[in-house]
């Protein structure tokens, strides 16, 4: 038999008879004085129900250790007063101690339970049946080993369920009774600091001298952690340690002190002991169970109770660990070297040419806990929000926003400084620094853009996995999207083919003869002012206000959605089928990243919130004006669970190992064109006080940063400290008069050749978008995206017209051929930037009506002269205003091409009028987004796609021709 009481494990011992000696043993455990081992009864003294009360025996010639009486007391309080100083410096944290128990309360349990209580631990009591499996305790012990609000974790178990499998199951971190074989290694190794001494090794060592010079110690039992860990102690503390089982024939008569580990001191031979040795048993009951006795008096607690004092320390000091990890620190993070070489090879030989991290290493190195990601393959993983609440009293870092002049059609590098950046901070000025970007859609990575994973000697990798499916987020967008599709045509079909009677019937149907709203049913009723759960007791009006949505089909602005460029599918008709039974009508498609749940996505801060949003999206009005929601349909719960793993944002890293948060893909002229408020406030707490979160806004500082200030920043409570904005002699050529450039076709030489009179009165572009960024009152600082062909003169140029025109620096960047060691000094002027007065203030007051809120953006920020709003886009602002909902900012849908909405109006254009042609509502999302001129939601294909350099080899599964 064998006794744990380190395992919370107290198993009665069988009554054994002692032959009389004439020699006497101190017996520490128990609270009788030492007695001739002959007269000694083990069945009274040492059995389950015996006093257990400690009277510290003392070793001959040498001073006995305090009374274990005050042993207690101190460990109890210095426990209270380290919990008190966490909760001061924390006031939200409550450490938790976990037990598992298998068979019934015993005295051992009740002291643990009683002492984690007088400290203030909070408990979790996990009660099984005896006869428990192996595997049902593994399972239990995995569930509070993933759960970050569990700080210690013991098991009370029976003898048969410590098994190896079980012990070892017990994360390292939460071993506080330290019987893991790695809690007990790194005991061995002298790594006190990353380990938990096991407390009933500590426990009968504090029982003895602080030193054991010259003493022998003979450990007896079978008890591997608890004999290793006494073996290690004693030694430390200059003692000779020896161990023997306790069928040996060899037990050693000269030892000073006996530990007795397990429940069979009947078998010691008497003649195996010296006069006045003394012995420590470990296997005695903790408490005893004779009448009336005060199991509250710690004068009457023995050498258990002292363990379970100490148990109870190991959990605080896990405690103080786990706080201590929350507290901002320097990343001790691994950065990839680069080699790069010139000329510099394609995207994705770059990015198969580099191995990146395991993405739980990655982690690791940033903060988070094994239990706060979902790892998806070796290269990604999906982070948890409940990483937000761990994190809630860690201040923020610096919040960078990189945006850009207005482009060409091929882009001007904006996610390509993005990671540039962060790599300069992370792998070469060592500052905690996080990316935020967005996941890119299909759309463009098979069209003409190609993927959004930066470039050269700066890209997320895997940047096949990054530009295809990622995690499916945009997929699961895609099946929440249409099924609220189908669910308006369906409702509408079914309500113009049945009874009031028919519809109900089928709504609330019978099941095995009983009839219940479902809660989504329910809450519709109480939207009607209908206080009823009984289906039976609804009135006909009410039957009928119930089961009638009345949908009216020509105001439905709900459209189906697709990842990909499809022209055709920019009007459709739906219905055409006999099935349908006439119903037709004409519709359309959107691409997928414009669908208001891509919004949602990227606005929402929490489970709760995104369901709530998801229930407010209006789909269509019904015949009396009034507005249609997903939660009328009935589908908001469905849509939530369709969501929700794409609402935890995705984890990656660069070339240079620096993390990428990748999340949300709204495009920026057809939607907000920001990546997700969740993964930005992750981000900043993660990187910790004086770290940097680099995200980018689409397109120019127009639109995507427009949108960032007036629409993100609105949602999310966060202020930027300062804008990045991007441009390239390339696209400042072209707004200086250059030849039209054309994805696909050759550059003219006017863009290869030097010509500072171009780049000169192409800069006023770059003058606009600075002045934009300083309405809303933050820094600027110019990255000028230097390609092979620009020549010094010509950056000299732009850096100097940017800094003359109000740009807290400009800095030339070599990012896409150097890596971050090519964006230190841009690094160097943000970290600076960072620092000056913001005095951010939103473009406008929301009070504002919707077309005054359009005229203000219209003229401030893309230099119109004023706005022609179409009949139909006066009417949805009307109706839009009477439904309750002329609150809410506004999301312009314009080219990016140009900051008119003429795509071939390069420059700063003036004096145009914007026609405002449609206008939507985003209610979900929350903002009124209107369509400019003829811009279209569902991009086309042009005549030669990317998909043409798109290829998969066979044998080696490698894909070529992204970019």
């Amino acid at each position: 038999m064998r006794l744990s009481v380190i395992r919370g494990v107290c198993r009665s011992f069988p009554t054994r008879s002692v032959s009389r000696s004439r020699f006497g043993v101190r017996i520490l455990g128990c609270d009788r004085e030492p007695v001739p081992l002959g007269s000694c009864n083990w069945t009274s003294n040492i059995r389950h129900g015996s006093s257990s009360r400690i009277r510290v025996g003392k070793h001959p010639n040498r001073t006995g250790s305090p009374g274990t009486e005050v042993a207690i007391r101190e460990s109890i309080q210095k426990s209270k007063k380290e919990i008190a100083a966490l909760q001061k410096s924390r006031p939200a944290f409550n450490p938790v101690l976990a037990i598992i128990q298998a068979g019934e309360d015993d005295q051992v349990l009740e002291m643990n339970k009683k002492i984690a209580a007088e400290i203030g631990l909070n408990i979790i009591h996990i009660c099984l049946p005896r006869e428990c499996s192996e595997d049902e305790v593994v399972d239990e012990i995995l569930k509070l080993n993933e759960d970050s609000k569990v700080h210690g974790l013991v098991l009370h178990l029976p003898e048969a369920t410590q098994t190896c499998k079980v012990l070892n199951t017990v994360k390292m971190e939460k071993d506080v009774d330290g019987v893991s074989d790695i809690n007990v290694g790194r005991l061995v190794q002298g790594d006190v600091s990353e380990c938990f001494v096991p407390p009933l090794a500590r426990a009968v060592t504090e029982l003895l001298d602080k030193s054991l010079e010259g003493i022998t110690v003979l450990i007896v039992g079978e008890n591997g952690p608890l004999e290793a860990a006494l073996q290690c102690l004693i030694q430390r503390k200059g003692g000779v340690a020896m161990s023997c089982v306790w069928n040996s024939q060899n037990l050693q008569k000269q030892a000073d002190i006996v530990v007795l580990t397990n429940g069979k001191p009947g078998e010691i031979p008497p003649i195996c002991m010296s006069p006045g040795t003394t012995v420590i048993n470990c296997a005695a009951a903790v408490v005893s169970e004779e009448p009336n006795r005060d199991v509250e008096s710690i004068a009457e607690m023995g050498v258990g109770t002292l363990a379970a004092a100490l148990r109870m320390e190991n959990v605080v000091e896990s405690s103080r660990r786990w706080v201590e990890q929350q507290r901002y620190k320097q990343w001790n993070i691994r950065s990839l070297k680069l080699q790069p070489v010139s000329p510099v090879p394609s995207d994705i030989e770059i990015s198969r040419g580099q191995v990146p991290k395991p993405v739980d290493l990655l982690a690791k190195e940033i903060g988070l806990f094994e239990d706060e990601i979902e790892v998806y393959g070796k290269a990604k993983a999906k982070v948890r929000l409940s990483l937000l609440e761990r994190l809630k009293e860690q201040p923020d870092g610096k919040y960078v926003l990189v945006a850009g002049i207005t482009p060409t059609p091929l882009g001007e590098g904006k996610s390509t400084v993005t990671i540039g950046l962060v790599q300069a901070l992370t792998a070469h000025l060592q500052v905690n620094s996080f990316a935020c970007l967005r996941q890119p859609s299909q759309g463009p990575t098979f069209g003409v853009k190609g993927g959004a994973a930066g470039g050269g000697y700066a890209q997320v990798i895997p940047m096949e996995e990054f530009n295809l499916h990622l995690t499916g987020d945009i997929h699961a967008i895609t099946a929440a999207n249409n099924l609220l599709a189908a669910a308006i045509d369906a409702r509408i079909l079914h309500e113009s083919t049945q009874s009031d009677k028919a519809l109900y019937n089928r709504l609330v149907p019978s099941v095995n003869g009983v009839r219940h709203f479902s809660s989504i049913q329910l809450a519709r009723l109480r939207r009607l002012g209908i206080n009823k759960s009984d289906p039976s007791t609804l009135t006909v009006e009410e039957i009928t206000s119930f089961v009638r949505l009345d949908i009216d089909p020509a105001t439905i602005t709900w459209q189906r959605v697709l990842d990909t460029n499809d022209r055709f599918l920019r009007k459709i008709t739906v219905g055409q089928e006999n099935t349908e039974k006439g119903f037709i009508r004409q519709t359309q498609f959107d691409i997928a990243v414009a669908s208001e749940i891509m919004a949602i996505l990227a606005l929402t801060d929490g489970l709760a919130d995104m369901k709530d949003r998801l229930g407010k999206m209006v789909v269509a009005s019904d015949k009396k004006g009034h507005p249609i929601t997903a939660e009328d349909l009935g589908v908001t719960g469905a849509l939530a669970v369709l969501m929700k793993d794409a609402i935890k944002p995705t984890l990656m890293q660069t070339l240079e190992g620096s993390p990428v948060f990748v999340h949300a893909g709204p495009f920026a002229n057809i939607a907000h064109g920001n990546s997700s408020v969740l993964a930005d406030k992750i981000a900043l707490k993660l990187v910790g006080e004086g770290g940097f979160v680099v995200t980018e806004a689409g397109f120019g500082a127009d639109i995507g940063m427009e949108k960032f200030f007036n629409i993100k920043c609105r949602v999310s409570g966060l202020r930027p400290n300062v804008v990045v904005l991007v441009a390239t002699v390339r696209a400042l050529k072209m707004h200086g008069g250059g030849p039209n450039v054309s994805a696909g076709a050759p550059l003219a030489k006017e863009y290869t050749d030097e010509n500072l009179k171009l780049v000169a009165d192409g800069c006023c572009n770059l003058q606009k978008q600075i002045q934009i960024a300083h309405h809303f009152g933050v820094p600027v600082v110019v990255a000028l995206n230097v390609f092979k062909t620009d020549t010094k003169a010509e950056t000299d140029l732009v850096c100097q017209i940017a800094k003359d025109s109000g740009a807290s620096d400009a800095v030339p960047c070599y990012h896409w051929a150097k890596g971050g060691k090519g964006s230190v000094e841009l690094a160097k002027a943000v970290r600076e930037a960072a620092n000056q007065q913001n005095s951010f203030q939103f473009l406008y007051d929301l009070q504002l009506p919707i077309v005054e809120k359009i005229r203000t953006v219209a003229q401030k920020v893309y230099g119109a002269e004023d706005i022609e709003l179409s009949p139909e886009a006066q009417t949805k602002i009307d109706r839009y205003t009477k439904q309750g909902f002329g609150m809410l900012p506004i999301c312009m849908a314009k080219t990016h091409l140009s900051l008119s909405h003429q795509p071939e109006k390069k420059g700063v254009p003036t004096g145009f009028i914007l026609p405002i042609r449609d206008v939507r509502a985003s209610i979900g999302a929350g903002f009124i987004y209107p369509l400019v001129g003829a811009m279209s939601t569902m991009p086309g294909l042009p005549t030669r796609p990317c998909f043409y350099d798109i290829d998969l080899d066979p044998e080696t599964e490698q894909i070529t021709g992204l970019f």
